[in-house]
């Protein structure tokens, strides 16, 4: 069942920016790059490692087939569709093509947003509900003045629960097609979704946005962006845990990637690796990515037995997409048995192999609670995870 789709739309030619470059550098603003990648890209790379997000399809324009191509490069998304000649036409085509999906919450995202962030996206999914859109928004806090076409104040205007608007915009996926179908052939061109949900009696709530989430509709607009992703580097540091009881039944237990044989197993939802866990909560929050039951639940039968380097493997992904780099990993493992020293080269070999990193940046220690706590009393097996990464600074 697809819950959730993120729908990015990328059809535009955007005159407000291209009418500022020589013929010659007419690239559409979403295929323009910043810090080495498409815009356009970067918006994707997001949204299809977002765990609430089930489905992504972009609506490009006609043209645009060859730039699209090597924007998505395999990225595991839904083909594109051919947008319309007004964003209001883009969007209804989207969604009209995701009629055999019928997903419960679908995402308005302009692809010419690159900065889009996970807590973004986390805040807008949450607030939508069956009878009810969201949209992220910014406070205004400079005066507003209306003038007139001479350009002299004519009124002032209260910036009191004022707020720009901003995208993702989410809505129940039947209302807003239901809308847009509704509003097709107005004469009115609605410059976002929730004035169309608005003119349909769809509530819409606004949830906090984040001020670098900025549309590029300009040059400035880019190299403002541009500016995020500057040769400099910046330093994070994050920290994982995790702990898992002993059960009955088997005859191993898998740490780091390693099967290592004892006389009982852990017991978890997946393989119950203790150290991957950790590994993989210790990268995500590096990177301010959440944890890894956002992205993998316990109560999703999926993940039942799933073996962690996929869960490991996905928060490196994330990472790297962000053009970071692990500098070095610090494991230990807590428990009075197995003994761990036998199989550190072998576990050390491994999350290299996963990672995709040289073995001298990995550290694994063992170490024992001297017979205190569920470690020291042989009921289970924890392990704690540092990880330092270096990030291009924003």
């Amino acid at each position: 069942m697809v819950k959730c789709v993120a729908l990015i739309v990328a059809a535009g030619r955007g005159t407000r920016f291209s009418g500022l470059l020589s013929q010659q550098y007419q690239i559409p603003k979403q295929y323009r790059e910043i810090g080495g990648k498409m815009v356009l890209r970067r918006c994707l790379t997001t949204f299809v490692a977002h765990p609430k997000i089930d489905a992504v399809r972009v609506v490009i324009h006609k043209d645009d087939r060859e730039l699209y191509n090597l924007a998505a490069l395999n990225l595991d998304i839904l083909p594109p569709v051919i947008g319309g000649n007004s964003r209001q036409e883009s969007v209804y085509l989207g969604l009209e093509s995701l009629k055999d999906l019928n997903p419960d919450v679908v995402l308005i995202h302009d692809g010419a947003r690159p900065l889009i962030d996970f807590g973004t996206i986390n805040r807008v999914v949450s607030a939508v509900d069956e009878n009810t859109g969201s949209i992220p928004g910014i406070s205004v806090v400079e005066s507003i003045k209306r003038v007139d076409e001479d350009g002299y104040i004519i009124q002032n205007i209260d910036r009191n629960n004022l707020v720009t608007a901003q995208t993702p915009q989410g809505f129940p996926y039947r209302k807003l097609l239901e809308a847009h179908e509704k509003l097709r052939n107005s004469e009115i061109l609605y410059t976002d979704d929730s004035a169309i949900a608005l003119e349909c009696g769809i509530r819409v709530k606004v949830v906090s946005g984040n001020e670098s989430n900025i549309k590029i509709t300009s040059s400035s607009d880019l190299a403002k962006a541009s500016s995020s992703f500057s040769t400099q580097s910046e330093i994070r540091t994050g920290y994982g845990f995790d702990a898992h009881r002993f059960e009955d039944g088997k005859n191993f237990v898998t740490l780091g990637g390693v099967e290592i044989p004892h006389s009982k197993g852990l017991l978890g939802h997946s393989d119950a690796d203790v150290a991957l866990h950790a590994l993989t909560d210790a990268i995500l929050g590096a990177i301010s990515a959440g944890d890894i039951g956002l992205h993998f639940p316990c109560s999703d039968p999926k993940w039942k037995g799933a073996s962690s380097d996929i869960f490991l493997r996905h928060a490196a992904n994330i990472l790297y997409e962000r053009d970071g780099v692990i500098n070095n990993v610090d494991l230990t493992i807590v428990c009075e048995s197995p003994k761990i020293t036998p199989h550190r080269y072998n576990i050390i070999k491994r999350i290299s192999e996963i990672l995709s990193i040289s073995e001298d940046r990995i550290s694994v220690k063992a170490t024992t609670t001297e017979g205190m706590g569920y470690e020291g009393r042989k009921e289970g097996i924890s392990s704690t995870a540092i990880v330092t990464v270096k990030l291009p600074q924003r």
